[in-house]
């Protein structure tokens, strides 16, 4: 006999959807493409907001809609059963992104820049190394 188990598929987008259309109840749907595949998304009026407020107060976001995997709508694209949203505001990774290119400079520059990291390990080996010499 198979295990039964539950197929869930997550969604991450982090631009606001440009071909939306609304439904009589004022559900919002938008189509997601992954390459060969795609998912269409039917939201509440609720959820699309908080996606629409992300967009337009935070410059930098990310929406997270997980859902069950439906029946194919066209070739290649599945309906999103039961969608959950989730929006989180994020910082980009410029800091570490300048991070690296000081390290670039201190390696091009100076070769002993790198060092200080291992240079308290080889200052606890010359101490732990010394008193026996002594």
């Amino acid at each position: 006999m198979a295990l039964v188990g539950k197929l869930e598929v997550t969604i991450k987008i982090n631009r606001l959807p440009t071909e939306v259309t609304t439904d009589k109840n004022g559900w919002k749907e938008f189509q997601v493409d992954f390459g060969k595949r795609g998912a269409r998304v039917s939201l509440r009026p609720r959820m699309w907001n908080r996606l629409e407020q992300a967009a337009n107060t935070h410059p930098h976001w990310i929406a997270v809609i997980t859902g069950q995997m439906g029946d194919d709508v066209q070739k290649g694209i599945f309906k999103l059963l039961e969608p959950n949203l989730q929006v989180f505001e994020y910082t980009p990774k410029t800091p570490s992104g300048e991070a690296k290119p000081e390290e670039t400079k201190a390696d091009g520059g100076k070769a002993n820049e790198p060092a200080p990291a291992a240079a308290p390990e080889k200052t606890d080996e010359k101490q732990a190394a010394s008193p026996p010499g002594d």
